[in-house]
């Protein structure tokens, strides 16, 4: 498990869970991002509700899975993203591809989940 900002801003483990997993996919669920980081799922979905109660992400069903994503309607919302991409950024190569190994949706046969720059 890697520790960023975000851990100590938010106050533990699942809001990093979520807002990285976020930031890195565009949109996600409780269990792939407590999955990646390795943490409660429990936890993630009370940080999830925490957030969107908030207004800063949205929720929408797909089956019976609940998948979350930005809220682009809310003010605050640009402030957070920009402050996750800061953290994100400063996540070296080898932490990223750790974090986010798994792939979410259809790629070419052996096409890297992370691109390197």
């Amino acid at each position: 498990m890697i520790a960023t900002a975000l851990q100590d801003l938010f106050g533990g483990k699942a809001a990093e869970a979520v807002l990285l997993s976020l930031f890195h996919q565009g949109e996600t669920y409780g269990r792939a991002a407590a999955r990646d980081f390795a943490v409660s799922l429990d936890g993630v979905q009370k940080q999830l509700d925490r957030f969107e109660r908030s207004g800063v992400i949205v929720c929408k069903r797909q089956g019976r899975t609940l998948v979350y994503s930005w809220n682009p309607k809310s003010r605050l919302t640009s402030r957070l993203k920009d402050l996750t991409g800061v953290i994100y950024d400063g996540l070296s190569f080898e932490a990223k591809e750790a974090l986010f190994s798994e792939r979410r949706q259809p790629r070419a046969k052996d096409k890297p989940v992370i691109r390197q720059l």
